[in-house]
């Protein structure tokens, strides 16, 4: 059996990671949404985590806005791009490492912490409360941490659409309609209330929970899908103001659950 280091490492050692956020409409909202929300809570100066930072858009982003950034991956190839593209700059460092176990750093370490790939990739529960608790525990008294998840409602709609529903169904979905989670689904869905359940008894405090891309990513495979720089313009300002609404959270793929550790 491979291990879930393993699956991911294999998986992201032949995907085009470096440019995902860039090369479709989708990706693009997703990271003009993030980056909104993360300018909401860390600035200049901040001491920021990033752990799943694949090939460092983010980190190398927050780090040329004058930020300290520290990026965590488990997989080596995602890390070899971010440091050849982070070159000469003295305010991010780069290590391997497994979201489960982030001992390298000491207690009450980062203003802001984003765990912004791990979420998709852990199924078993002690791993799912361990890396979640170890997001907390690096994190300061006050700080807070944003927590990439995927929603298993806009996997199915997004991938299952083609000839393939029922394999959707028996893969995300148990007989009575219960979320699945297993590793060798590489990337697993959450129910939105089901993954705001987990945080039930840890010590933050919510703030909110807010998709990134919308409707876009089934969307836009259609072949009459349209969406120009001036469009997309206007797209990514109207979903700012909506991608909190409850009603719109299951059709986002990407989400973000927001929360602050409490003093």
């Amino acid at each position: 059996m491979s291990t879930r280091k393993e699956i991911v490492s294999g998986y992201y050692g032949q995907y085009d990671e470096d440019g995902r956020l860039s090369r479709s409409r989708h990706g693009q909202l997703e990271y003009y949404i993030t980056m909104d929300y993360i300018h909401r809570y860390a600035a200049e100066g901040s001491k920021v985590l990033e752990v799943g930072a694949g090939t460092g858009r983010y980190s190398i982003a927050l780090a040329k806005e004058g930020m300290n950034v520290t990026s965590v991956d488990l997989v080596e190839s995602n890390l070899a791009v971010l440091r050849e593209n982070s070159k000469g700059m003295e305010n991010i460092a780069a290590y391997q490492g497994d979201a489960t176990d982030l001992s390298r750093f000491a207690d009450d370490s980062f203003d802001v912490t984003l765990f912004f790939g791990p979420m998709y990739h852990l199924y078993d529960k002690d791993e799912v409360n361990r890396a979640i608790d170890e997001a907390i525990r690096v994190t300061k008294r006050g700080g807070v941490i944003l927590f990439a998840f995927l929603s298993v409602f806009a996997i199915m709609y997004a991938n299952f659409f083609y000839g393939n529903w029922k394999a959707g169904q028996e893969e995300n979905f148990t007989d009575d309609y219960k979320v699945r989670h297993f590793k060798e689904q590489l990337f697993t869905g959450y129910d939105i209330t089901e993954f705001e359940e987990l945080f039930q008894n840890k010590p933050v405090d919510w703030l909110t929970t807010t998709g990134v891309d919308g409707l876009l990513e089934p969307i836009e495979k259609r072949p009459d899908f349209s969406l120009s720089d001036e469009d997309f313009k206007a797209l990514a300002k109207w979903y700012s103001a909506f991608s909190e609404k409850r009603e719109l959270l299951g059709n986002t793929t990407h989400l973000l659950y927001i929360c602050r550790k409490r003093s």
